[in-house]
């Protein structure tokens, strides 16, 4: 459904982080006494003085994860929703750490303790689910960076760029919902997609809606604006903010899913994700193929994939045809 922009901006690096990996490999950038985020800091400094020390040529860029800041959770009106929200099982202010401990064995004092999914009510026959907090789609060096994300363990690029095609389906969710979007398609998409994607919207339309998608045609899906929301279940998330975790190289999230109307909280997912043993790239950081719990794994089919957010919203408010669509997923490779 989308571009694959990873490898262009990986070309771009490439110097760029040959270079950055020669002068830190003879310094010890894996040294063991080093916290992840005492070698990250220091990656990004040389990154940054050796983009500042040479001449760029014509439209080169340069040390672009260094000039990247840490995620701002409250940013945004979703982003503040999501982060009031009161959820029966907070996370304790005291993570357990303790001193001394390694990022391996505070990821696993986590997992034991405070990673799980936790259902507290569901319901049935749903037809249609609202997204209430978009995902902003990572670059490389997002994903290469500690800090710029607010919850590298729920991100997944199918659910920042095309999240209907996620939730709807024969055997999924008959519509999905979410607030009217002001990134557009790029032209070259209209190839695969339906043309009301191209549709601009009406002056009071508030929300986007998907449906009919026959889980096969890309273009079977359509859009549709809308002036109120059709559907009362909706999920949002947001990043676990507290000290020690991401200097640890850990990053964690919850994932929420809710009665919007009355905001009742009906599941919560919380997972965590282990980074910074990572060789190739020029900070030692890159979240997607991090360690993580809980991972969904089932007979070596499973894990932090396409289905990642659908796995555990559909098991909470659950579609008409959940019965196939929880199989669907069993039996996916």
């Amino acid at each position: 459904m989308k571009h694959n922009t990873r490898l262009p901006r990986l070309l771009v690096l490439a110097g760029l982080v040959s270079l950055t990996m020669t002068s830190l490999g003879s310094a010890g950038l894996f040294e063991k006494e080093e916290t992840v985020g005492e070698r990250f800091r220091k990656a990004i400094e040389k990154i940054r003085q050796s983009c500042e020390g040479r001449t760029l040529a014509r439209g080169e860029m340069c040390g672009e994860v260094a000039k990247l800041k840490p995620a701002d959770p409250l940013a945004t009106e979703e982003g503040r929703f999501a982060h009031s929200l009161k959820i029966p099982n907070p996370v304790p202010k005291d993570s357990g750490y303790k001193p001394g401990m390694t990022s391996e064995q505070y990821f696993n004092h986590l997992c034991k303790t405070e990673a799980g999914e936790f259902i507290y009510k569901t319901a049935e026959n749903v037809e249609g689910i609202f997204m209430m907090r978009p995902r902003k789609a990572a670059t490389d060096w997002d994903l290469e960076h500690l800090y710029a994300l607010e919850d590298p363990y729920g991100y997944m690029d199918a659910e920042a760029h095309d999240p209907e095609f996620l939730f709807v389906g024969p055997v999924r969710y008959r519509f999905f919902e979410q607030a009217i979007a002001h990134d557009k398609k790029s032209s070259w998409s209209g190839q695969f997609l339906n043309p009301s994607y191209f549709v601009p919207p009406s002056s009071d339309a508030q929300y986007e809606r998907y449906l009919g998608s026959d889980g096969r045609n890309p273009q079977s899906m359509i859009k549709q604006y809308a002036t109120k929301r059709s559907t009362r279940y909706g999920y949002t998330w947001r990043g676990i903010v507290r000290p020690h975790d991401r200097e640890m190289g850990i990053a964690g999230g919850e994932l929420i899913v809710l009665n919007v109307d009355t905001q009742e909280i009906l599941g919560v997912r919380r997972g965590y994700i282990r980074t910074g043993n990572v060789r190739n790239n020029s900070t030692g950081v890159w979240w997607l193929t991090g360690q993580a719990c809980p991972n969904y794994d089932y007979r070596g089919r499973r894990s932090r994939d396409f289905d990642f957010s659908y796995w555990f919203i559909g098991k909470v408010v659950k579609p008409v045809n959940y019965e196939m669509s929880f199989k669907e997923l069993m039996n996916a490779k």
